[in-house]
């Protein structure tokens, strides 16, 4: 088995552990009222807008979710929450020391010994769900488990779910799909976007990600047989008649826990990775963590 392979079976364990820890890490977290804002880079990123519409939708405080790099330094929040599995990614390192002393911070990270520990005023550590592979799998949906604990959201349910999503075989004939839309609502809007970018990083798949009442906006014009949309939570009524009707294929979540059904989505990256004779765990072009070295050093 390849390590990705490998960490992203070990979710269901990493999700339980990360809910116990919640309680223990309650005052490093967002307190229900806060202002808050989530950043993370890539898959982190996606991650952070899921967080960040559960927060507000649970009536816990404006929520807001960005890109370590587009974080805008004029607005005012109580605490930023960062996510960062390496601990070294280099815009959320700089975004964390811009704003110390000025806005309280809390990093999440799964490596307690990197330059993340220095420069965040607070820290939660998920050391058990690090990863040897590139691709992002257990420390996302981990980090996330432990916000939704935090939240009140998190059940053993959603455990049970994500056990079941890794026994169930994929659907058949989806890996040989030549395109693949992932759709979202609300929070798990965040969801489709990350199924997407596993795609595209473990598999080098066509891809792409919307809100479900956009996707019938212009998107679905590219659905057609070969094709795939995959829908994470409840969908629109009438759009699984409508991608249906294009001669694509449906998929969706059903009565899975949409954070579980991501799991299938990963399975299915590294299925049509290896059909295509890649190797999930070395995406080209990719590296564990993205450090920039300044110009001219």
């Amino acid at each position: 088995m390849t390590h990705v392979e490998n960490e992203l079976t070990s979710q269901p364990e990493c999700w339980s552990r990360a809910a116990e820890l919640a309680g223990e890490n309650a005052s490093a977290l967002p307190a229900a009222g806060e202002r808050v804002a989530i950043v993370g880079c890539g898959t982190s990123y996606f991650m952070a807008q899921a967080v960040a519409s559960l927060r507000e939708t649970a009536g816990q405080g404006e929520t807001d979710a960005f890109a370590a790099s587009q974080f805008p330094l004029g607005r005012s929040y109580d605490r930023v929450v960062a996510l960062t599995r390496s601990g070294t990614t280099s815009e959320v390192l700089h975004l964390l020391a811009t704003l110390r002393g000025h806005i309280r911070t809390t990093a999440v990270t799964a490596d307690p010994d990197t330059p993340v520990m220095n420069v965040a005023d607070r820290l939660v550590v998920l050391d058990f769900a690090d990863e040897r592979s590139v691709v992002q799998t257990r420390f996302a949906t981990t980090a996330l488990t432990l916000l939704r604990a935090h939240l009140g959201l998190h059940t053993e349910a959603v455990v049970a779910d994500a056990r079941s999503a890794l026994d169930e075989p994929l659907p058949e004939g989806l890996a040989d799909c030549t395109q693949f839309t992932f759709l979202g609502h609300g929070w798990t809007v965040g969801l489709a976007h990350e199924a997407a970018l596993k795609m595209r990083e473990a598999a080098q798949a066509w891809t792409e990600a919307y809100p479900a009442m956009e996707y019938r906006h212009g998107p679905i014009s590219i659905t057609t047989d070969g094709t795939a949309t995959w829908m994470f939570g409840e969908a629109p009524e009438g759009l699984a008649d409508q991608v249906r009707g294009t001669g694509g294929r449906w998929v969706e979540s059903g009565r899975r826990d949409p954070l579980a059904d991501l799991v299938r989505a990963q399975r299915l990256a590294v299925a049509v990775a290896t059909a295509r004779g890649l190797d999930p765990d070395s995406p080209r072009h990719l590296t564990r963590s993205v450090i920039l070295t300044p110009s001219g050093s």
